[in-house]
């Protein structure tokens, strides 16, 4: 299936209830069964990686498959490994081939017994839940941070607690302190001195909370904005001052003139001035989720671009790396990896410009949300466009609301 997309003018004006954040309800699912709460978790999404963490923390059976959630993956091998029971946990093609050995040796290393049933390094897994001792681990930093806040979430009930000591580059820092302030709302403490984080044995406490909204979701309306004539686009329940380290984002969308103002609510983005940098560099060793917004809003905006701290996206839902080379190159394009983590366009366009390009989407969320808006430009097509429902489920209903003409291609 295809969706067909374009839009008559390049005016963007309206009031969006962005999903919630997937990377706080993902967290907070887990810190709430730890905590065998009463309370209710507040406003999440109904999006599909949260449906999955909900429908395996709540289920009656033993065999688990989360398709392409690898928050979930990670997250769930760690709580898994502390009930005590036998699980099997699997996933989609792709998340067979998505590492999972530095978490699962982790894990081993603390008294868990975890085994692969397939490839060596890889899910699925066979997991026997025991009694976990705390001990000093050594973790590479560069790594997915999501295996070092699955370690976290279970450390307070893990006997000793535990430290982790982080070698290299730390990859997503912004999201293992999200973790950790999380775990602080729900009255765990933890001290984080230069490479090492300690997380003591201690019981996590029931709370209310409610999820605030998504800023990665956010990226997209703020692309959009930067790409318009004219915009002003209320984000309903997003939070200025956030949890979550993509709120950065705020600021890099100044240099193409879209503004943001805080209200008691909401964020409000306007389309202020004119304007482009003549250049763009950005390290996202801390934002990686956001590097398909920016490489098509340069495209498409003409902005040459030097990003680096991409180590990660290889072992995304695609390789992300070579996506949006193989997707930019229909605009013409030729985007180069001039290194390992890092992606380079001199502003040139070295191939014909397709009439009507159609977005892969590579069964990834953020290539079908990033691509999207390039339709304020030209009619384009998305190939499996409802791989948004990983994330955010209402997209096209938000892009038709602002004008945005989507129909079956």
């Amino acid at each position: 299936m295809k969706y067909r997309l374009s839009k008559s003018d390049k005016i963007i004006r309206g009031s969006i209830d962005l999903p919630s954040s997937k990377s706080i309800a993902n967290r907070a699912l887990i810190i709430h069964a730890l905590s065998y709460s009463p309370y209710p978790l507040k406003n999440l999404s109904s999006s599909d990686d949260i449906d999955v963490m909900q429908q395996v923390l709540t289920s009656n059976t033993n065999q688990f498959d989360i398709g392409h959630a690898g928050t979930a993956m990670r997250f769930l091998t760690a709580f898994l490994s502390q009930i005590v029971g036998q699980w099997v946990i699997t996933g989609s093609e792709r998340m067979k081939q998505r590492p999972i050995h530095v978490l699962v040796d982790a894990l081993n290393a603390l008294g868990a017994k975890i085994e692969y049933m397939e490839k060596e390094g890889f899910p699925p897994l066979k997991i026997w839940g025991s009694h976990l001792k705390g001990q000093v681990l050594e973790l590479d930093g560069s790594v997915s941070s999501q295996y070092i806040s699955a370690l976290l979430m279970i450390a307070p009930v893990i006997e000793g607690g535990l430290t982790l000591r982080l070698k290299n580059k730390v990859t997503s820092r912004p999201y293992i302190e999200l973790t950790l302030k999380l775990m602080k709302q729900f009255g765990v403490r933890s001290v984080w001195k230069g490479n090492e984080i300690r997380v003591d044995e201690q019981a996590y406490q029931a709370r209310e909370f409610t999820v605030e909204a998504d800023w990665t979701g956010a990226s997209y309306w703020y692309q959009l904005a930067a790409l318009a004539n004219e915009a002003e686009i209320e984000l309903k329940n997003l939070r200025l001052m956030s949890l979550q380290g993509d709120c950065e984002i705020a600021s890099w969308f100044k240099a193409f003139g879209v503004d943001s103002k805080a209200t008691p609510d909401s964020v409000i983005i306007t389309k202020s001035a004119d304007i482009q940098p003549k250049h763009l560099q950005l390290n996202f060793i801390e934002n990686p989720d956001v590097a398909q917004t920016m490489a098509v809003l340069c495209v498409l905006k003409k902005v040459p671009f030097h990003f680096t701290g991409l180590e990660t996206l290889k072992i995304k839902e695609t390789d992300r790396i070579a996506a949006l080379q193989n997707e930019l190159a229909k605009f013409g394009a030729d985007i180069k990896e001039p290194k390992h983590g890092e992606l380079q366009w001199d502003g040139t366009f070295t191939l014909p410009k397709d009439e009507l390009p159609c977005m892969a989407t590579y069964h990834d969320h953020r290539m079908a949300l990033a691509f999207a808006p390039a339709a304020l430009f030209q009619p384009i097509e998305i190939d499996d466009p409802e791989v948004v429902t990983k994330s955010y489920p209402h997209y096209y209903e938000h892009l038709k609301q602002v004008g945005f003409e989507i129909v079956p291609a």
